[in-house]
């Protein structure tokens, strides 16, 4: 890894690090700066602004994710394991994550990052379905299961997370996300010899 790459990666963690624990709104270039142990200056070099770190450090924590998720679907195993190892990398993966940086990204209506997230968003589930055809296709899902439902309810929870009600519910914007993933998970997967019609 050369200078400019290793430069680039204080960056993004410190950025990852300070949104997901104070949310977009009240980190400043200067406290990225200070845990990154770079001048603003070169911040500038990488980024134009906050907002282009911030869809920068979202790239990657999707990007990983998608890595897992596809390594964990095509393993081999049975389906209630790899749905329990799913569920397990995604409690770990949001337990980070603020109720700020949900309500900065996910439901600041209108917003550049919202409007980034909900096309990353799109983008990345395209491509999901596809593996989870595949999953299906190994009796992973039920053969009656729709990918593009998944899709479409995915999308929904983030009218969801805005609703105070259902927020209050639970201790960080982290557990909600696994409460639903949970349902979501659970709903789809094979019911083996549990259920006649």
């Amino acid at each position: 890894m050369n200078l400019r790459q290793k430069t680039e990666q204080k960056l993004l963690i410190a950025g990852k690090e300070l949104f997901w624990k104070y949310g977009f709104k009240k980190v400043s270039v200067e406290e990225i700066c200070s845990r990154a142990g770079v001048s603003k200056m070169t911040f500038y070099r990488y980024f134009d602004n906050k907002t282009e770190l911030a869809k920068k450090v979202m790239d990657y924590a999707a990007g990983e994710g998608v890595k897992q998720f596809r390594e964990i679907i095509a393993a081999e195993g049975p389906a209630d394991k790899k749905m329990e190892t799913l569920i397990r990398l995604k409690m770990e993966g949001t337990h980070e994550i603020s109720r700020e940086f949900i309500q900065d990204v996910y439901l600041d209506s209108g917003s550049e990052l919202q409007q980034y997230i909900t096309q990353m968003s799109t983008r990345i589930w395209t491509g999901m379905v596809d593996d989870l055809r595949k999953a299906q296709n190994n009796g992973f899902f039920r053969k009656d299961f729709k990918p593009q439902m998944l899709v479409a309810i995915s999308f929904k929870m983030v009218e969801l997370m805005n609703d105070p009600r259902l927020v209050s519910l639970y201790g960080n914007a982290g557990e909600m996300v696994v409460e639903m993933t949970r349902l979501l998970a659970y709903g789809m997967a094979e019911r083996e010899n549990h259920e006649k019609n």
